[in-house]
């Protein structure tokens, strides 16, 4: 089967105005959507999408750096930056990879543990 080009795949994920550099790889994220309850929903560039829950993170004393989100405004300002889920105000990301290999394992909702 040929490579989707970068073009392509943006394409197919759904999303319009591709940007100068598209990260190619399936696990990259397309988008994501920030929901109450420290949940996000994510759609990555070969169309699998799911569920990531953060609260059990967010909520340990082991949070570490991901304290920071436990502001739900903060948590609300989720973004993709060149294919992974980041907070920017934070500094904070979340490896698309894993996020990508936890939700195809789990069948599409993938809870992050501290």
């Amino acid at each position: 089967m040929p490579r989707q080009t970068n073009a392509e795949a943006y394409s197919a994920a759904g999303l319009a105005g591709a940007p100068a550099f598209i990260p190619s790889a399936s696990w990259r994220v397309a988008s994501v959507r920030a929901m109450p309850g420290y949940l996000l929903h994510v759609k990555f560039l070969d169309g699998t999408e799911g569920t990531v829950e953060m609260a059990e993170l967010i909520k340990s004393p082991d949070a570490g750096v991901f304290a920071a989100l436990a502001d739900p405004i903060e948590f609300a300002r989720a973004a993709v930056d060149l294919g992974a889920v980041t907070w920017p105000a934070c500094g904070l990301d979340i490896a698309p990879d894993a996020m990508y290999d936890g939700i195809l394992a789990s069948g599409g909702v993938w809870r992050v543990e501290p």
